[in-house]
């Protein structure tokens, strides 16, 4: 897989305690986290990788969790004609487990560049 025009960056940038942050660490790097939002102008999808980004992303841009639940493969058009897109988290014990299978990954962003060709 090869991503272009894409721009990787985290929901919290401290490693915490067994790679599990809290709310009050979440809450500490939202403003990290407008910001880079904010620096990207011509952004047209965020892709959340597990239910903590999903939540700090929405949190960030003031979006309700109650009315963008995360469900893996699900795109949200937000109100600013941005797609919130979610996908379970890359990490290793999704992936073990089978939980998120390769073909899982790659429908997620299959189905983001249909909707940014689309647009």
């Amino acid at each position: 897989m090869t991503l272009t025009n894409c721009r990787i960056t985290n929901a919290v940038r401290c490693l915490p305690p067994e790679n599990k942050p809290v709310g009050a660490e979440v809450n500490a790097c939202r403003d990290y986290l407008a910001a880079e939002l904010a620096a990207m102008r011509n952004l047209k999808v965020i892709v959340a990788l597990g239910v903590l980004s999903h939540g700090a992303v929405a949190r960030c841009l003031g979006i309700r969790l109650k009315t963008t639940p995360f469900r893996h493969g699900a795109q949200y058009t937000l109100e600013d004609g941005r797609i919130l897109a979610d996908s379970y988290h890359c990490s290793r014990y999704n992936t073990n487990t089978g939980r998120l299978t390769t073909e899982m990954f790659e429908t997620v962003f299959a189905d983001v560049r249909a909707s940014i060709a689309a647009a």
